[in-house]
């Protein structure tokens, strides 16, 4: 569910939805959400002064607390 969360936001927010590529990354104690985006979007999805990159970061930690995971989002190149 946070995969297509932050998937469907990442798509709204860019120019090229069609490059956007997200994947979950499962850890120990936590699961990494990788999201990929084409070179001239990314800075779309961070914002000024990383932003939007934060907002995106704490709708995921909202809605990661009711499965009771965590969750963290890393934006790459």
């Amino acid at each position: 569910m946070e995969k297509d969360l932050i998937e469907y936001i990442a798509k709204s927010l860019v120019a090229d939805p069609s490059s956007v590529s997200v994947q979950e990354v499962e850890g120990e104690k936590s699961t990494v959400i990788e999201l990929r985006v084409a070179q001239g979007d990314i800075g779309k999805v961070i914002g000024k002064n990383g932003r939007i990159a934060k907002a995106i970061r704490t709708v995921l930690s909202a809605s990661s607390s009711k499965s009771g995971k965590r969750f963290t989002l890393e934006i790459l190149d």
